[in-house]
């Protein structure tokens, strides 16, 4: 096998000695001479072994970067395998721990940063609930660098969230629903979106803003009576667009629910057939 890393001697200033140095190239075939600074040819030799295991591994050591260049980095790195709007969040969490321990070397930061990161949030009006989902984001930097192995390991990884109970959940009552619907038939509020349908559709099903607003007519099974929540993609109708938490599912949906759908549907293909007849003339 060949040898990626030789160990050699070079002589000190003064001529009375040597100290050892490693002679290798790196993994972009760059010629790097690294020296050692003693002359313990045991420790050397341990030192070039695990250098060897490093390059055979295809890892060299880090660079020195600054957090905020860790996390451009980072984020770089990822790409598009992330939302915008997660992307947009991991950003601003890392941002606000920067301002908080300082733009210091990424491998410099220890479980201490973690826990003053924590407190100043909680001193600074975060809830609990806030100060969760922002360590949860930064820690989540400092596990990818373990498996870019950037880091041996995550320095906030026993950092414990405050803790916190989740929110009551607030159900609309029948005379909260009447109100909706009256104040979005009023015609001051009409317009080129049928808010009526949105809403009968996000009372019936739960679905989240973006699923409401994604729905194409091919998500709906009039049949079986469902509705099915599917990614899009970028088309002359759609927007690329990807469920949270990557969720498929199917809802079922009501006869009402359905039979308002079906009659807006039919309008929607009355008002082509029409357009397109005077259209033609």
């Amino acid at each position: 096998m060949i040898e990626l890393v030789r160990l050699r001697r070079r002589p000190t200033y003064d001529g009375q000695g040597f100290y050892f140095f490693l002679d290798y190239k790196d993994l972009d075939g760059e010629r790097k001479r690294v020296s050692l600074g003693h002359r313990n040819k045991r420790k050397a030799e341990k030192q070039r072994m695990e250098k060897e295991y490093e390059l055979r591994m295809g890892y060299v050591d880090p660079d020195s970067m600054k957090l905020s260049e860790f996390l451009e980095d980072s984020l770089r790195r990822t790409g598009d395998q992330i939302r915008e709007s997660t992307r947009r969040d991991y950003r601003s969490a890392m941002r606000d721990f920067i301002s908080i321990v300082g733009d210091i070397d990424y491998r410099k930061v220890r479980f201490a940063h973690g826990e003053e990161f924590c407190q100043k949030c909680l001193d600074g009006g975060n809830t609990a609930a806030t100060v969760a989902k922002k360590l949860r984001e930064v820690k989540h930097f400092f596990e990818l660098a373990v498996y870019r192995r950037q880091v041996d390991e995550n320095p906030l990884k026993y950092i414990r969230a405050p803790r916190w109970t989740e929110g009551k959940v607030i159900t609309y009552t029948e005379d909260e629903c009447r109100r909706l619907f009256l104040a979005v038939n009023d015609e001051r509020n009409r317009n080129t979106v049928n808010w009526g349908l949105l809403i009968l559709a996000a009372l019936e099903t739960g679905m989240r803003k973006s699923e409401l607003l994604n729905l194409t007519w091919r998500d709906i099974d009039f049949s079986r009576q469902l509705v099915e929540v599917n990614p899009k993609k970028d088309t002359k109708e759609t927007w690329p667009w990807f469920i949270k938490d990557v969720d498929r599912r199917e809802l079922p949906l009501t006869d009402e629910a359905v039979s308002v759908m079906a009659c807006h549907q039919e309008s929607q293909r009355y008002c082509q057939m029409l357009w397109m007849r005077f259209s033609s003339t």
